[in-house]
């Protein structure tokens, strides 16, 4: 059965979408198989992902609102390693419409239902906001990944998503967990980055991963040359961050087993 991982943050600019994107490929380049879904209308995960979101068939849209069938809504990204639903602006429509129909909540989570179990780990790129499309996300979800900046807002921010994961919980999703807390665009250089750091590490525990994503000039241009940033430079510290994210989360799941 797959893991469903949210990747949400009502604050944007916090490296939500680029998270999406380069854990989805180096969840694949470990050979797991991998459904990344854009659920936001800006469409920046589809296009990272080397698709044109201008030019595809069918998007999030045809999925939750004309229940069409996963086959004839799915895709590949450019690199052919993962697979992908694509969001543009119809999926801004998605949101309206959603709320004509009963239990609409339910909609993604019954999409998947028949396919979870052909992918190791289903990725959800949530938009920055809380709207129909986000509680679609975290029902369908079994865990939230939060990626944020070491900064004195993200923690207000952050506070404010723990409160409303904490409502979906009691109200949606009884099962949801955090996955983690991500620190992405980080500066070990600077002091405030450390401070809230550490405050996070004492506050969440194990729950703040170990691996840090930098502030790194290659995986800033790698959406424009529409290739997860693995693929556009292997070598950066970017890239060697969420391969490094990427095999944390698999010895969290899949624990090495020891002979006895």
């Amino acid at each position: 059965m797959g893991k469903i991982i949210a990747i949400a943050n009502q604050k944007g600019g916090v490296g939500k979408t680029t998270t999406a994107v380069n854990l989805a490929a180096s969840l694949a380049a470990t050979k797991r198989q991998v459904l990344l879904i854009d659920l936001d209308p800006q469409g920046n995960a589809t296009m990272g992902s080397g698709i044109d979101k201008y030019d595809v068939h069918a998007t999030c849209y045809e999925l939750l609102v004309e229940e069409k069938p996963f086959e004839d809504v799915v895709c590949k990204d450019t690199s052919g390693i993962y697979h992908l639903i694509a969001a543009n602006t119809d999926v801004t429509a998605a949101e309206i419409k959603l709320m004509e129909f009963f239990a609409r909540e339910q909609r993604l989570k019954n999409a998947l239902a028949p396919i979870r179990a052909n992918y190791d780990y289903i990725i959800i790129d949530c938009p920055p906001s809380l709207n129909m499309l986000t509680v679609n996300a975290m029902t369908a979800a079994d865990s939230v990944l939060v990626p944020m900046q070491c900064e004195y807002y993200a923690l207000e921010g952050l506070t404010a998503l723990m409160d409303t994961i904490s409502q979906l919980q009691a109200v949606v999703n009884g099962d949801l967990a955090i996955e983690g807390i991500l620190r992405t665009m980080y500066d070990p250089r600077n002091r405030l980055a450390n401070d809230v750091s550490e405050q996070l590490k004492r506050h969440f525990g194990d729950k703040v991963y170990r691996t840090v994503i930098p502030r790194n000039v290659r995986l800033a241009e790698a959406p424009s040359f529409g290739a997860p940033v693995m693929y556009y430079d292997k070598s950066s510290t970017g890239a060697k961050a969420y391969l490094a994210l990427a095999g944390e989360m698999l010895r969290k799941k899949e624990p090495v087993k020891h002979a006895s």
